[in-house]
């Protein structure tokens, strides 16, 4: 258990601070309710709203149940038992991620639908007709096969500094490898799983993208609906109920949550647990779900670029984008990511120090602050921020105004809570015994940083920013409202190319955003957990 010892004052302020610079797009949204939008109690009870509410709960419901099933059974799986296969698959799994929810909807409707390419081959073995990919049922599959590695991730970083001791007794008393799992891991692991499912919840409720393409009437559709049509105050109402759903959530986590996991122990050597029959079946299912959430996505692209680029090169109509301007918007979407991506850990880090360590109130003010916000839509976030701007005095308006600050700034405001869970696992991870050691010895609390804490800490915060920067590249309605003039990413490129029905020039630059998002999340994620798995380790036979 981490230490209740009295946080530094400094630390305290900096948190507070933090934590309402990244609520003030809510604060924004609650402010303009009670100045000039409409009544948010009245509209509550219209049908209008309780409708698309009822949708958005039901959803995230079932997004976040399977997503929290699939994400901890594949963690396990892949870090805990003897499964064949398990290092590809540890590289495979996060990569969904890669894939932004509209391309990866879009793409599976082509792909799953009836008319697609799935559809397509079982014509030839005498099948008719697959099912239809839409309504809950088809955002519920989409979201959940792009979004089970938010628990994957934080689980299976905990899962590989668990010690294997009780394990390892349990197996030699006669405990199956479930059995090791259900009474031993599973409560060990426990706040790894919610803080993932959280997330899951959160981006269900805040999608839009898959929800639009799959026709499922949730509150950002219809959020989007009436900023289309000009009914701003309708949409700021919806806004704030959406902000009310996200902090009743956060605050149930809050309250269901007590104590924390045990510090993780690391150079232990964990024996893997035997599968046995059930080894076969296990990889079955992990290459179906890799078969659905990466393959079918990546066949419905390559046959989009490749149909494009057959046809440029047999005189038909060319291309739209040349490889130029492909490699201008590949290496700004890199750049903005990756700063966006640094500064998000540097702005949680102190809140997940004031949690993990000192579980203080303003640290745990600042940790719902901070989740909250990841259920507001990427575009009412790039609203509330524009409107600021240019409400704000002439120093600010001339600092921030068309700025790529106020583009990061709207980035790590989305993402900053992607980096939370992870960054506090991180945090939590460090043993209280060896900081106490370092002190004791007389290191400063800079050396004790250096030398106890950042090497501790590293994959965990190298995760976090990994998935910041996976999730920056390819957010869509921030980029197109913050960016300035003239900066383009691969995701509004992609967009702009699917509104033109430019489907070839999408298909290519999506391959493009999937290969760098595959190269940042090895790097990044899959890399430092493999890092942290002991090679070769024992398996209990």
């Amino acid at each position: 258990m981490q230490s209740a010892t009295r946080p530094p004052l400094g630390l305290r302020v900096a948190s507070l601070l933090i934590a309402l610079i990244l609520g003030l797009p809510a604060l924004y949204l609650i402010a303009r309710n009670f100045t000039e939008g409409a009544d948010p109690g009245g509209l509550l009870l219209s049908s209008r709203v309780l409708q698309p509410l009822w949708r958005t709960v039901q959803l995230a419901v079932l997004v976040s149940v399977s997503a929290g099933v699939i994400g901890t059974a594949t963690a396990w799986l892949t870090t805990r038992t003897d499964l064949p296969f398990a290092r590809v698959f540890r590289t495979l799994l996060p990569l969904p991620l890669v894939y932004p929810t509209f391309v990866g909807a879009a793409a599976l409707v082509r792909t799953l639908n009836p008319g697609g390419i799935v559809n397509d081959l079982l014509t030839g073995v005498g099948l008719d007709r697959t099912p239809q990919l839409d309504g809950l049922w088809g955002a519920w599959l989409v979201l959940t096969l792009f979004t089970y590695p938010y628990v994957h991730l934080p689980v299976a970083a905990r899962m590989i500094g668990l010690p294997g001791s009780l394990e390892q007794s349990a197996l030699l008393l006669g405990d199956s490898s479930f059995t090791v799992f259900r009474r031993i891991v599973l409560p060990q692991i426990s706040r790894a799983i919610t803080a993932g499912m959280l997330l899951v919840f959160l981006y269900a409720i805040s999608d839009f993208g898959a929800v639009a393409i799959l026709r499922y009437d949730t509150l950002t559709r219809a959020i989007d609906t009436n900023l289309g049509v000009f009914n701003e105050a309708v949409a700021l109402a919806l806004s704030l109920i959406l902000l009310t759903l996200a902090a009743l959530v956060v605050l149930a986590e809050r309250a269901t949550s007590h104590g924390d996991d045990p510090p993780a122990v690391r150079g232990h050597s964990t024996p893997l647990l035997p599968l046995g029959r059930f080894r076969i079946p296990a990889v079955a299912g992990v290459a179906f779900l890799l078969l659905n959430a990466l393959g079918a996505p990546l066949v419905a692209l390559i046959e989009w670029s490749v149909r494009g680029l057959r046809r440029s090169a047999s005189g038909g109509r060319g291309l739209t984008v040349t490889s130029g301007e492909v490699a201008e918007v590949t290496a700004n979407t890199f750049a903005v990511s990756l700063v966006s991506a640094i500064v998000a850990v540097l702005v949680v880090m102190p809140i997940a120090l004031l949690v993990g360590r000192h579980r203080s109130r303003a640290g745990s003010f600042g940790h719902a602050m901070v989740i909250s916000t990841f259920a507001l839509p990427g575009i009412l976030i790039a609203l509330a921020a524009r409107f600021w701007v240019l409400d704000a005095p002439d120093v600010i308006f001339n600092l921030l105004n068309d700025s790529h600050v106020l583009l990061v700034f709207g980035y790590v405001i989305r993402f900053a809570a992607l980096a939370m869970g992870t960054t506090l696992i991180a945090v939590q991870a460090v043993p209280p015994r060896l900081r106490d050691a370092a002190q004791i010895l007389g290191a400063s609390p800079r050396r004790r940083l250096r030398t106890v804490d950042v090497p501790v800490m590293a994959p965990g915060l190298f995760a976090a920013g990994g998935l910041v920067l996976l999730s920056t590249m390819k957010e869509l309605p921030i980029t197109l409202i913050l960016a300035p003039i003239g900066f383009q990413t691969l995701s509004t490129k992609i967009f702009g190319s699917f509104s033109e029905s430019f489907v070839a020039e999408a298909g290519v630059m999506a391959i493009v955003l999937v290969a760098i998002s595959f190269v940042a999340a090895w790097f990044l994620i899959v890399r430092n957990h493999d890092a942290r798995q002991e090679p070769g380790r024992p398996s209990v036979r």
